[in-house]
């Protein structure tokens, strides 16, 4: 099996270091790891891509690129120019810093590489670590998706689900805050939100006395709505979300059809 790996915290992130192995454990002794992962920390890009300008990609070591773009780009790049003319069967973007359940997803430049994956046709999966008080400041903080990681997507592939839909499946992995061993278990959970929480802007004054914004992210210690992805990790169990990149309101097409 040959695989390609992304992320969007950079290609010296310690969760690329996790993915990495997961990726070895599923491709098998006689398998490949590609790395193509963005040279400086990419995070909350979604799924831009370096559409107006050209990007640079760099040679690190066997097997290893870093590029100058978004995880989209780098998915792109390493299909298409690092791998070019050879299959790749899977497609890993992670493992990330933090959690991508409920309305983070939508933001998430990790959920970005893998949705690029999946628009190519090719099976991918989206990792990413949720942080709480028991593993936020611990060498370990990636434990518990180093040690189920690989065992979640192998479940995943091995139900054999066909995927011939215009818009490809891609997967939501969300691995619990809390040690490995404390997992109670995997749970299929639809993408929840968390109730009275939008991501904002924070001013602040340069020395120069130019005004900034920074982002400010939402309280990631509410739950979801029950049998949700927060709500689900943050009860210790693994949550994994189909996904495609349709955005389509189905479930309103028929009522606007008066406009017509």
């Amino acid at each position: 099996m040959r695989i390609l790996i992304t992320n969007d915290d950079g290609i010296n992130a310690p969760g690329l270091k996790v993915m990495e192995a997961i990726a070895a454990d599923i491709a098998g002794p006689g398998g490949e790891v590609w790395i193509v992962a963005p040279a400086f920390e990419q995070s909350g890009v979604g799924h831009m891509i370096s559409y107006t300008h050209p990007f640079m990609i760099s040679e690190m070591g066997e097997r290893r690129f870093a590029a100058e773009g978004s995880p989209a780009d780098c998915v792109m790049a390493g299909l298409h120019e690092v791998l070019a003319g050879k299959q790749v069967d899977l497609v890993l973007s992670g493992v990330n810093r933090g959690n991508n359940s409920a309305e983070n997803a939508l933001y998430s430049g990790t959920l970005g590489g893998a949705m690029e994956g999946a628009l190519q046709g090719i099976p991918a999966f989206a990792l990413s670590q949720y942080l709480g008080p028991d593993n936020f400041r611990i060498p370990e903080a990636f434990d518990c998706a180093a040690t189920h990681g690989a065992s979640v997507i192998r479940k995943v592939l091995d139900t054999g689900l066909a995927d011939d839909a215009p818009y490809r499946l891609f997967y939501n992995i969300n691995f619990p805050p809390c040690p490995a061993d404390a997992v109670k278990g995997m749970k299929v959970a639809p993408q929840g939100i968390r109730p009275d929480t939008t991501f904002s802007v924070e001013p602040h004054e340069s020395p120069s006395g130019r005004r900034f914004l920074w982002s400010r992210g939402t309280d990631q210690r509410k739950p979801s709505a029950p049998g949700t992805d927060a709500a689900a990790n943050l009860d210790n169990y693994v949550s994994v979300t189909p996904m495609r990149a349709d955005l389509t309101a189905h479930d309103m097409l028929e009522a606007l059809k008066v406009i017509e």
